[in-house]
């Protein structure tokens, strides 16, 4: 039987993807690369999928390996190599707090050794990458679908190695790697359920006004009513995978998944207010003072609770444009809805599940 190679999961998109990547493959089973001290989990989740998606039963399982080793820590893996037709690499770490050298062992690294193995699949008919529309670093202005090395600095070691990541797959594609890669902007929870796995981005923000009165105060860097914020909901992104990456057009393309219409750093915050039944008191700041205060200053990130990593976000000069992905995605019924139509559910599920961290997957 053929096998779709899938890194990520349990993750929170590579959970949802897997039973839409089945569906559309009949005739594959999905081999999901699990390291060792996730296995448990992976398995459990995959159980509850099953049991969801009475189809699976015998299409998906789960191999012990890792990423950051040559070979995924697979050795040879002949069999599989030989029933691969399809990768989707999802694993990276996604913390915009990480040090350099675990994200470039898992980010870079990681993809290298991925790109090796697909290389050694002679049944490969794509390889499916998921980047981030945050390789645009600080780009001062729209960042197309078909930019990638424009002399851009980083936010971060998280921004810095998904860019070293791209280059990677996309030098790999110059050489004949039939691939297609995807560029999700802020990824939240459905926008049905608000159900998600992590607590992080505009999240931040919500749990804040959560624990203060009905007048919140609110510090505020840049300009509010210039700055945009992308926020994506988690099923538009597993949707848009799910129907492109199955489209013979999409080979060789880059889409970037972001909301065409986000809001403003004020409208978001304003929405979020709204939602939360607070009164938001803005306070103005600097960015170096509020990035130094939640760093050095005792009590203050334990009050906040929001890393000094998250304010460059508050004063991004980039805009990402989506014109490969409407285009494709025009017909299909699948679109990125407005931030202000499924906000309540956002806050109605963090509400509900105050367990849920903000911790990532490493």
């Amino acid at each position: 039987m053929d096998a779709i190679l899938l890194t990520g999961f349990p993750g929170f998109l590579g959970s949802e993807l897997l039973p839409r990547v089945l569906a559309r493959s009949p005739g594959a089973e999905a081999v999901c690369l699990v390291q060792p001290r996730y296995a448990p989990l992976a398995r459990a989740r995959l159980d509850a999928l099953v049991a969801q998606h009475p189809e699976l039963v015998g299409r998906a399982g789960i191999v012990e390996g890792d990423i950051v080793q040559p070979d995924l820590g697979l050795g040879a893996a002949d069999k599989l190599k030989a029933r691969v037709v399809e990768i989707f690499h999802l694993a990276a770490i996604y913390d915009l707090s990480v040090k350099r050298e675990p994200a470039m062992r898992v980010n870079v690294e990681g993809t290298r050794h991925m790109l090796d193995f697909a290389a050694r699949c002679p049944k490969l008919r794509r390889f499916q990458y998921v980047s981030t529309c945050y390789v645009s670093g600080r780009y001062p202005g729209t960042f197309t679908e078909d930019m990638l090395e424009e002399g851009q600095a980083f936010n971060n070691f998280y921004e810095e190695t998904k860019y070293l990541a791209e280059v990677e797959v996309q030098r790999a594609m110059r050489g004949g790697l039939p691939a297609t890669i995807y560029r999700p902007a802020v990824v939240v929870g459905d926008s049905t359920t608000g159900a998600t796995q992590k607590y992080d981005g505009p999240y931040f923000v919500i749990q804040w006004l959560l624990r203060q009165p009905k007048l919140a105060l609110m510090p505020m860097v840049g300009d509010s009513r210039k700055t945009r914020f992308n926020v994506v909901p988690r099923n538009f992104v597993v949707d848009a995978i799910a129907y492109l990456s199955g489209r013979p057009a999409s080979l060789g393309r880059v889409y970037q998944l972001a909301d065409p219409g986000p809001l403003t750093i004020d409208e978001l915050l304003t929405e979020l207010g709204r939602r939360t039944g607070r009164k938001l008191l803005r306070v103005p700041l600097p960015l170096k003072v509020a990035k130094a205060s939640i760093e050095k200053v005792p009590g203050v990130y334990s009050l906040l609770r929001i890393p000094s990593s998250a304010l460059d976000y508050f004063v991004l000069p980039t805009q990402h444009a989506t014109s490969h992905a409407r285009a494709d995605l025009a017909g299909s019924g699948i679109a990125c809805p407005p931030f202000r139509d499924y906000s309540d559910r956002l806050v109605s599920f963090m509400r509900a599940h105050p367990e849920v961290g903000s911790a990532a997957m490493v």
